[in-house]
């Protein structure tokens, strides 16, 4: 049995007629970017609702064993290595769910947009690509494609015409930009369309990005 994920949820009306699932990085939890939403000048109409679950808490290998919220383990610095695929499929069919919960609220998967940062990002990859219906948008920030040897195999053709945002700063200390951007070239080489961004930061997020991410968000919702 899945267990469900606890999550923050913000909505600008009633009725929304989009959702955004958006996943925090490791060691944060869903209120790390709560607080960008109204920096994204999202329209209120049409009505959006943002859903930022919190990773289930998890001994985290590279980090001494410590337990903190993760989507999956990392057992070293490159990240590509001895990858926690049960941890990584768990998160994935976790994120499943919340996207069935939108469903049964009256929000189409057409309408649901996979959002990410970090771990968070890897895992809105991972999912968007491989499931069944068509999202409105994956979008994945400062991030890789994990088990990317499967991604081939395993993808759907429901999201091969998905858009897909993928950012990252040029100095990144925690995962590469040439990692972030190898993730990016393979997409393109499977036939998605990737709007590739970079950006003069290390592992996070800057002003100039969130203004691009808004304007993607928005464009998914015309």
């Amino acid at each position: 049995m899945i267990e469900e994920l606890e999550y923050i949820q913000r909505q600008n009306g009633n009725q929304p007629e989009y959702a955004v699932i958006w996943l925090h990085g490791l060691g944060a939890d869903g209120h790390d970017f709560e607080p960008i939403v109204p920096a994204l000048k999202i329209p209120t109409d049409p009505v959006v609702r943002f859903v930022f679950p919190h990773a289930p808490m998890r001994p985290v290998t590279i980090n001494g064993g410590m337990v903190m919220r993760a989507w999956y383990d990392i057992t070293g610095m490159e990240m590509v290595r001895n990858e926690d695929t049960a941890g990584i499929e768990q998160s994935a069919a976790q994120v499943r769910s919340l996207i069935a919960e939108q469903n049964r609220d009256g929000i189409p998967t057409a309408r649901i947009i996979l959002a990410g940062f970090s771990q968070g990002g890897a895992i809105a990859l991972h999912t968007g690509l491989r499931y069944a219906e068509p999202l409105a948008g994956i979008m994945a920030l400062s991030t890789y494609v994990p088990l990317k040897e499967r991604l081939a195999q395993d993808a759907t053709a429901a999201n091969l015409g998905t858009p897909v945002f993928m950012a990252h700063g040029t100095y990144d200390p925690v995962i590469p930009l040439a990692l972030g951007d190898e993730s990016r070239k393979l997409l393109q080489q499977l036939g998605y369309a990737v709007e590739w961004r970079t950006y003069p930061m290390q592992h996070a997020v800057n002003p100039e990005e969130i203004d691009d991410i808004g304007r993607w968000l928005r464009a998914r919702m015309e």
